[in-house]
């Protein structure tokens, strides 16, 4: 497969934002240590430089809940690959995700999580893509960017588990020699 990247967001432009992320979360944290729980595998890279850029002492812990069978689509069916390894009673959660879509994975994680009794708990996404929500109500407190409804990789995101070291968001497009076949499989 010979894909095309088109740059959505700037490696310039997501380390801005990821610095004003810092700032505010810094800021509304102030006297709190944070417990951040990164969603992996994606929202590490997003997660690192976050933590980076944070001033409050910070805890980190990873789970990983995937509804993604490979491809571009959702299949639906959340399922928890990795569960955290500390508990969250008391704490003060930070859900750092990398991209929510149709928030029906993140809606599922939230339930698991508040049933797990933290102080609060917070979600900060990089990428949003609202429009593509399904019935679900997911409140996001601390957002990179609103993109549009376009399959993004980069900076974590993948494709088939590729283009997660991008460092900007780009948009996949497919290939020359990808976009002939399918002319060619059409005409058949």
């Amino acid at each position: 497969m010979s894909d095309q990247i088109r740059v959505l967001v700037s490696e310039t432009q997501v380390d801005e934002r990821v610095r004003e992320l810092g700032k505010q979360i810094s800021a509304d944290y102030e006297g709190k240590t944070p417990h951040i729980v990164t969603i992996l595998k994606g929202g590490v890279f997003f997660s690192c430089e976050l933590a980076k850029r944070l001033t409050v002492p910070v805890t980190l812990d990873f789970m990983a809940v995937s509804s993604y069978e490979g491809g571009t689509s959702s299949s639906g069916v959340v399922k928890i690959v990795k569960d955290l390894d500390e508990p969250l009673e008391g704490k003060d959660v930070l859900i750092v995700e990398d991209i929510i879509d149709s928030g029906n994975t993140l809606s599922h994680l939230l339930k698991i999580l508040q049933e797990r009794h933290p102080a609060s708990i917070r979600i900060c996404t990089l990428l949003d893509k609202p429009e593509r929500r399904v019935k679900k109500k997911v409140r996001v407190d601390y957002c990179g960017f609103v993109i549009p409804n376009e399959f993004v990789v980069g900076y974590g995101l993948d494709y088939d588990q590729k283009y997660r070291n991008l460092p900007y968001i780009g948009v996949v497009e497919p290939g020359q020699q990808d976009a002939e076949a399918d002319k060619t499989q059409q005409r058949k």
